[in-house]
């Protein structure tokens, strides 16, 4: 993120409201969007006890409609696209030839459509690519004119129910339209801070008018950007371009439950050689949550070592959990390295802080599962 608003930065449909609300706006994925409105923490520990809301819109919505289009994606992504049932969601991957990472999504059946959400950094490169790997007979249609909101919190359930009822029987990863005080919307139960919670996709010229009457209730308080990043954090989830990457893949981020039986055997996506390969023979490194011993955090690229002064690999995410109470970090090691309670040190300033390999997420799901 950068601090700086200019005239090259695009807007998101919430933008007054932000600006009203006295969001701290910075520069994002190309967009100006909000960091923080009342403090970090503060919208942090409200979204754990209560509910948060996030304008989430700066990413990017899409539909792929035609003759084959979950083959067509299949082509495309490890995922099991073709078990899902109408109304069921996915996450997964884009892939290069190597095996790597191009970008994660979500993707949720409408029918015989799919729904892609991807991320705000990516989406142009993302639509790119997936268009130009459809084939004949499959259509990408992008849909600019949707806003995104983020409800998340344990008492999500309780806030939007009081405007669509329904909502309250979905289970996590799951999608349905609703109606939400009279604006048609498309709402999947589903998230990215570890809580239970909804993303509501929406008309854009709509979007005001549902945060307002979302924030009209006493639960939900306005969160950013900052509060989003410590949220998942804790949950152990993945930040695109930090976590993983292009030279990042499934099997060495820790994603292997994201590939099902049928695609591992099958393969048929990009770098599909390379992934079963590594399944059957493993990784040299992996995905590890580690927690510093103290309060100094240990930030992106902060290398770690075992106990002998040996590098054995580096900080991906890293910052302060407002949960847990203490500095968190995810990265990644040698896989000798990976068991729980190994020892390391987090070299900070080229002083080594101890610190340990612990299990994730730091702080416990809450998703619901019906």
């Amino acid at each position: 993120m950068t601090e700086h608003s200019s005239e090259d930065l695009k807007h998101t449909p919430l933008d007054a409201l932000h600006r009203e609300l006295g969001a701290k706006m910075v520069g994002f994925a190309g967009y100006d969007m909000p960091v923080q409105y009342t403090g970090i923490i503060a919208e942090h520990t409200h979204t754990r006890e209560q509910c948060g809301l996030f304008d989430v819109s700066h990413m990017g919505q899409a539909e792929i409609t035609g003759s084959n289009p979950i083959g067509a994606l299949e082509s495309m992504v490890p995922g099991d696209l073709a078990a899902l049932a109408d109304g069921q969601m996915r996450y997964t991957m884009l892939t290069n030839d190597d095996g790597g990472i191009l970008d994660d999504l979500m993707v949720t059946r409408r029918g015989d459509n799919l729904f892609v959400i991807v991320n705000a950094a990516c989406k142009d490169a993302d639509f790119a690519h997936i268009a130009a790997g459809l084939g004949d007979g499959n259509q990408l249609e992008i849909m600019p004119d949707l806003g995104l909101l983020a409800l998340q919190g344990p008492k999500a359930a309780e806030v939007l129910g009081r405007f669509a009822p329904d909502c309250q029987a979905m289970s996590f990863m799951t999608a349905q339209p609703l109606t939400i005080g009279d604006i048609p919307c498309v709402v999947s139960r589903s998230g990215y801070s570890g809580e239970d919670g909804y993303e509501i996709s929406v008309p854009a010229d709509q979007a005001e008018a549902l945060a307002r009457l979302l924030l009209g209730e006493e639960e939900v308080m306005a969160a950013g950007l900052g509060a989003r990043d410590s949220l998942r954090l804790e949950a152990g989830l993945c930040l695109y371009g930090s976590d993983i990457d292009e030279t990042t893949t499934p099997i060495e981020a820790g994603l292997i439950w994201t590939i099902s039986k049928r695609r591992r055997a099958e393969g048929g996506f990009p770098g599909a050689s390379v992934i079963q390969e590594q399944i059957e023979n493993g990784v040299k490194r992996k995905r590890v949550g580690i927690l510093p011993d103290g309060k100094a955090p240990a930030r992106a690229h902060t290398e770690v070592a075992d106990k002998d002064g040996n590098i054995i690999g580096e900080v991906s995410s890293g910052g302060f959990g407002p949960t847990v109470g203490g500095p968190i970090a995810i990265g990644y090691v040698k896989t000798e390295f990976i068991k729980a309670d190994t020892p390391v040190d987090l070299m900070v300033r080229g002083k080594p802080n101890p610190g340990k390999v612990v299990k994730m997420p730091f702080a416990e799901h809450h998703y619901f599962k019906g």
